[in-house]
């Protein structure tokens, strides 16, 4: 009995112990595996290289992985400058799988975005982005290209991105040569269409057309001399010579007060010369717009002079037929057909092309909100809708026999000015936003931070991080920027290779270390929000994060 006794307690004590050691046993395993074959996968080698600049496109994106990593799971694309994957191609993993590709269609000039995400062997996701650089690719579009105190060396000293009731004269200016401009090129362009005009509609054609190029005549000079003296402010006077003599805006607007005074000799001549003079004022103002600086510049700037062309006929011919329509209502009525026609394919031209053009100038249709121009180009498209239930609600009149209705009539002719004042403001304003340097400065008890972002482009950028520790911390022992996009929370961070600089600026701060790190590339490879990761490691491997939210366009 007592013999079972003591069997019984030692088995007890060994229950107790047992699983104990068995702890202790596996603990010991573990601490005696290399570390490595936990660790999780690393890309030990990247083709294209981090930041590479290529002359020519790579034929493929490889990721070369220590570990094996899992099939199936994740992949790598890459993204264009405005964020959209460049193949719908589908990434491949090698047979050892410690490689994952993905090859590549022949990519352009530009800044590439490398963005993989994978599984190693062990279940840990590994993920991270770079960017590779193909050709030498131009900075992203933002107001700047519209700027042109660029052409006498007054880079970016007002450049128009918004409304402001100092620019008044700017505005007024503008619209008033917008009008003239639509008005008599419009009628000159009339001129073609009438094959068949009647005797009142002759006459009262020749005595409208003299109006409205005298206007043009006036509204051009106004027009040359508000900018102009813009444009010169604070410059020496003997310079306004070469203002009109080597720049490019200088001179158009020398050619274009030449062909309005012209135009008062086009008006006797024939219709030949009056569509040529049309014309010509057209193709001048579409290079002096928007369309000049987009590419392909052939496209952009065939919209711009298709869309200039359907908006002189329709601006033209209605107030051609109001006009009639004061002088002889029978005689509106005929005009009334052919103009209801012309009218139609003028709006179909100017939806089409305005579209087309909206979506070649904007990455995005989020960019309307951003500035003045897409607010005034949300209004114009609003007035266009009235113009159109106005215009059928007209052309169901002349198509029944019936006399136009002077007050839809009235309307029409309303809206229309309201859509060439519009457009003549906004055609003056960039229509995308300026982008500013980001710059912040951090205070905090134990240490302070700055993050110096110039010019904050999508493209070539400087970047440089200050850093303030106290004398008892020292010196970081590294600090790395990491940026990510707020935009695709998917991607990876973007690490920037920053290099320790000297700092000539005087910025000491007493008890105090202040260490400068820079580096200079393009590293932000598409517009939008980002996020600026600080991550600071001191001595004692201590690590401090901070992070900053910015944007750019």
């Amino acid at each position: 009995m007592k013999k079972k006794t003591i069997t019984r307690y030692r088995i007890g004590v060994w229950k107790g112990i047992a699983p104990l050691l068995l702890l202790m046993l596996m603990l010991a395993s573990w601490v005696s595996i290399p570390t490595q074959a936990h660790a999780h996968a690393i890309a030990e080698l990247k083709i294209p290289e981090p930041n590479a600049q290529m002359n020519e496109s790579p034929p493929r994106v490889e990721i070369r992985f220590n570990e094996q990593i899992e099939m199936g799971i994740g992949g790598v694309q890459v993204l264009d400058s405005l964020s959209k994957s460049v193949t719908e191609e589908k990434s491949s993993i090698s047979v050892d799988r410690r490689i994952i590709s993905l090859a590549l269609p022949k990519l352009g000039e530009g800044i590439y975005t490398v963005s993989y995400s994978v599984v190693s062997a062990d279940g840990h996701p590994v993920s991270g982005s770079y960017i590779f650089v193909v050709g030498n690719p131009p900075n992203a579009k933002d107001a700047s290209v519209f700027d042109l105190h660029e052409q006498i060396d007054q880079s970016g000293q007002n450049t128009s991105t918004e409304i402001s009731p100092n620019k008044l004269f700017l505005y007024a200016s503008r619209g008033l040569y917008y009008v003239s401009l639509m008005m008599s090129t419009g009628l000159m362009l009339w001129y073609g269409l009438l094959r068949n005009n009647t005797e009142v509609q002759q006459r009262l054609l020749d005595k409208w057309g003299l109006w409205t190029v005298r206007a043009f005549v006036i509204a051009s000079i106004f027009y040359v001399f508000i900018h102009a003296r813009d444009l010169m402010q604070d410059q020496p006077t003997a310079d306004w010579s070469k203002l009109f003599t080597t720049t490019e805006i200088g001179i158009s607007w020398l050619i274009l007060i030449v062909l309005s005074v012209v135009g008062l000799l086009v008006i006797k001549s024939g219709i030949a010369v009056k569509m040529i003079w049309s014309t010509a004022l057209l193709i001048l103002e579409g290079l002096n717009g928007h369309a000049a600086v987009y590419e392909p510049k052939w496209y952009s700037l065939l919209l711009d002079i298709v869309h200039l062309g359907g908006a002189a006929i329709w601006a033209g011919g209605l107030s051609f037929l109001l006009l009639l329509w004061f002088k002889n209502r029978k005689e509106a009525g005929r005009f009334a057909v052919a103009f209801s026609q012309a009218a139609w394919i003028s709006i179909i031209l100017l939806t089409l092309t305005g579209t087309l053009s909206v979506l070649l100038f904007l990455p995005s249709l989020s960019y309307l909100f951003y500035t003045s121009w897409g607010i005034l180009l949300l209004i114009k498209t609003s007035l266009v809708l009235m113009v159109i239930v106005t215009g059928a609600l007209l052309r169901r009149r002349v198509r029944r026999g019936n006399l136009l209705s002077g007050n839809l009539l009235k309307l029409d002719v309303s809206l229309m000015a309201a859509i060439l004042i519009v457009v003549g403001i906004f055609t003056y304003i960039s229509p995308l936003p300026a982008n500013t340097p980001y710059f912040k400065h951090v205070i905090e008890t134990d240490k302070q931070i700055a993050l110096r972002i110039t010019p904050n482009v999508p493209g070539e950028n400087q970047f440089i991080v200050k850093v303030w520790l106290l004398e008892k911390t020292g010196e970081p022992k590294r600090v790395k920027l990491l940026l990510h996009s707020l935009d695709k929370p998917e991607l990876g961070a973007i690490e920037i290779p920053l290099d320790k600089s000297e700092d000539k600026d005087n910025d000491n701060i007493p008890d105090f270390i202040k260490s400068t790190y820079q580096a200079t590339g393009q590293f932000i490879p598409f517009p939008g929000k980002w996020k600026a990761e600080i991550r600071i490691l001191t001595q004692e491997d201590n690590e401090m994060v901070h992070e900053e939210a910015f944007r750019n366009y």
